[in-house]
């Protein structure tokens, strides 16, 4: 019997040279549940003879990446307002309701940010005190990271796929460099080729919200909803994986990260501020961050770096070009997070992105069969060993 073959198309790259604004996409997803009524086959279908033994997708056959079917059931790209709240899969509602009534998340006020600036919590609440403890004002979370093993880069970038997104892409390449991409949903839904191509090269792929909305400010459903959209986007394009990673939080963000979607949320130890390079003021410059660069990469070696960087615009990702050699050159490990948290574990329910893939939803692949990253070397000859069955 020869294997059907699932896995995901991967072509080459192209990218717009602009990002288009949420009021220059006006068409609506109005299906609630096209996103998740049947997106897997029951456990005694045909389907699952074929996969059994471990193949690099989860046996089901996802729309093709950037088709209308693909984005189909998901909010509008870089909407101003909150998600519709109708989109949300009851599965994700149940969930975060379930994780309220058991007291894992906390019951503290909704913060209001002016004008993009620090949290206010209602009442005078502390940022730093242990029942909201916000990332915002340097609180560190138990469970949260924030320092990589000592002698190690943890690699990765925020905000794509981007205008910056070609450029690092075809950097590492040449260098033969993993890394992670926190991933904003609404630019997937805008650069599909570009979300192939990081998971192509093999990329670990995380979550980063939907619209990069404040997360802090949202309600419990709004942060599910930005979350979680994100999530299954990236699921749907990988072939079935559930991201394990994601950045930003505060205490109670984070608890629904964790107790709705399983997910290990990421901070950082510093800060380039890369980001507003392209700002106008901008916040620093290239030959600032280069400068905060080596101190950092000719420093202490212990921690070990969580550097916050993004894939946004040529400048920022030459800022990270410029310090790559003196990662090398002072002998630092540098790696994505998969690798340095995760115990070489990249995803929920999969190893990497070619490892075997267990099938699962969002919800239960925190509690479902965690991967191990044995799987990795033998997933080829076990599909090998299936085509020829």
């Amino acid at each position: 019997m020869v294997l059907l073959a699932t896995m995901l198309a991967l072509p080459l790259l192209s990218y717009a040279s602009t990002y288009p604004r949420h009021n220059d996409h006006s068409h609506s997803h109005s299906e609630a549940n096209a996103l998740l009524s049947r997106w897997y086959h029951d456990s005694d279908h045909p389907v699952h003879a074929l996969f059994r033994r471990g193949n690099k997708t989860d046996g089901v056959t996802y729309a093709a990446v950037g088709s209308a079917e693909w984005s189909k059931g998901f909010p509008d790209p870089w909407q101003p307002n909150d998600i519709d709240e109708k989109l949300i899969p009851p599965k994700w509602v149940d969930a975060l309701n379930d994780a309220v009534a058991r007291k894992a998340i906390p019951n503290v006020g909704v913060p209001k940010s002016e004008n993009g600036g620090n949290p206010v919590y209602p009442n005078g609440g502390d940022p730093n005190s242990p029942e909201i403890c916000s990332a915002t004002y340097q609180c560190r979370i138990d469970g949260d990271v924030w320092d990589g093993p000592a002698g190690t880069v943890a690699l990765s970038f925020d905000d794509g796929p981007s205008d910056g997104t070609s450029q690092l892409l075809s950097f590492l390449a040449s260098k033969n460099q993993k890394t992670t991409h926190f991933l904003i949903g609404s630019n997937m839904i805008y650069n599909p080729d570009a979300v192939k191509k990081m998971f192509e090269m093999g990329n670990d792929l995380a979550v980063h919200t939907w619209s990069h909305r404040y997360t802090t400010t949202l309600s419990n459903l709004q942060v599910v909803a930005e979350l979680g959209f994100t999530m299954q986007l990236i699921h749907n394009s990988t072939g079935g994986r559930i991201p394990k990673f994601w950045r930003d939080t505060d205490k109670r963000v984070s608890a629904i990260a964790k107790e709705v979607f399983g997910m290990t949320t990421v901070i950082w130890n510093h800060d380039t501020d890369d980001w507003t390079l392209t700002e106008n003021p901008p916040q620093t410059t290239a030959e600032k961050i280069q400068s905060d660069m080596k101190k950092w990469l000719t420093g202490s070696k212990s921690p070990g770096l969580v550097v916050l960087e993004h894939e946004l615009s040529k400048q920022s990702v030459d800022a990270f070009m410029a310090a790559y050699p003196l990662m090398i050159e002072n002998n630092w490990k540098v790696a994505p997070m998969g690798e340095l948290f995760g115990g070489n574990v990249s995803y929920q329910n999969a190893a990497s992105n070619t490892g075997a893939v267990t099938l699962n939803n969002l919800i239960d692949a925190k509690n479902g069969p965690k991967p191990n990253a044995n799987t990795n070397a033998n997933v080829d000859a076990n599909a090998s060993s299936a085509s020829a069955s």
